[in-house]
């Protein structure tokens, strides 16, 4: 696949990102074994992890490629988001590469074929054993809402219904900026009320599973607050930080100006400040999950460093190939070896003084 690189970066973003998935599933794109270490493996709201590095949601949106996604060096997945029903999501274009500023912008709106299609496909994946009930490998799913829906909230509820059976985690994504008005369920009442919906609905499920919530990065110190109070509350079992940022600071593509959420590199240092300050608030009760920018090894432990158990990567396979995810795992681990770190587990919040001390751009 990495041979194809630069033919999928000439071709339309949306196109070769359909590319990319068909290449996955009919086995034309490699897939090494995920690197691992000792030092390595972790666990996650229980799950064990080969490794901390994860897919983020949004690539394989429909569940088309989970095995191949699995066997390409993912410690572990996140398919989706996916909605109760079908939906075809925004207008075309609404994919765009930023090359100037190693990012990409996307206002897809949630396009998805629905519950149903995807529990299909997750419920056929081979099993690893009796005890796991999903296949091998840890796969999690982000839920979303219908755009045209009459209730939200429920439809969050409805899919972790649908599809919880066969999963390992499910993400409540209240964060999107490309569903309107979506993002006004991270409200403290609204948050709460929904969560409570989803909690419920995991409580009906054949097994626990774990649920996450995704956070914009867009948020100030007191929204903070407030997801940390509604951490302890709901029992959520980590937090995802962060989603897309509608920030468009010293970008320098013509499509800048492009409407979406932002992801790629700009997203680095201001959702690593967002995940240090959660990670303050959250003192170790909740774990964390860092996104937004991870292009490195070193990238990766920064977001370690700052508070993250785990961490999650999309934009930066646009620009560096499905290969990239190895070679993040390989330099984290040699920068553990390198600081003396036993395991990842050992590195997180090590270095969150630093971005606390760089927090100063998130207001109060």
């Amino acid at each position: 696949m990495a041979l194809g690189l630069p033919l999928l970066r000439q071709m339309d973003p949306e196109a070769a990102h359909r590319l990319a998935i068909t290449a996955l599933r009919y086995g034309l794109a490699p897939a090494p074994d995920a690197y691992t270490t000792p030092r390595l493996a972790t666990t996650l709201a229980g799950l064990a992890l080969p490794n901390p590095v994860g897919l983020a949601a949004g690539f394989d949106k429909n569940a088309q490629a989970i095995a191949p996604l699995l066997r390409s060096g993912f410690g572990f997945i996140e398919l989706g988001a996916a909605t109760p029903r079908a939906q075809p999501g925004n207008a075309r274009p609404r994919l765009f590469r930023l090359r100037e500023d190693r990012a990409v912008i996307n206002r897809f709106g949630f396009n998805n074929e629905g519950a149903d299609a995807i529990a299909a496909r997750l419920q056929a994946r081979p099993k690893s054993g009796p005890k796991s009930g999903t296949a091998s490998g840890i796969v999690g799913l982000n839920l979303g809402a219908n755009k045209d829906s009459a209730d939200r909230a429920a439809d969050f509820a409805e899919v972790l219904r649908i599809c919880g059976p066969f999963v390992d985690f499910a993400t409540v994504n209240v964060s999107s900026p490309n569903t309107e008005k979506l993002r006004d369920l991270q409200g403290k009442a609204a948050l709460s009320a929904l969560l409570a919906g989803v909690m419920e609905a995991r409580a009906a499920l054949p097994r626990p599973v774990p649920v996450f919530l995704k956070i914009a990065p867009d948020l100030d110190l007191a929204a903070l607050d407030d997801i940390a109070g509604i951490a302890a509350s709901t029992g959520l079992d980590a937090i995802i930080a962060t989603n897309t940022t509608l920030a468009r600071n010293d970008l320098a593509s013509p499509h800048r100006a492009e409407a979406g959420g932002l992801s790629g590199a700009p997203l680095f240092e201001p959702s690593t400040r967002i995940l240090a300050q959660l990670s303050l608030r959250l003192e170790g009760k909740t774990p964390l999950v860092g996104v937004g920018g991870i292009a490195t090894g070193a990238q990766a432990y920064e977001k370690i460093r700052a508070g993250a158990s785990a961490v999650q990567l999309y934009s930066a396979l646009v620009y560096g190939g499905i290969g990239l995810v190895n070679t993040i795992a390989r330099d984290l681990d040699a920068l553990l070896v390198r600081d003396g770190y036993a395991s990842v587990a050992d590195a997180v919040g090590s270095g969150r003084s630093d971005w606390l001390a760089a927090a100063s751009s998130i207001s109060g």
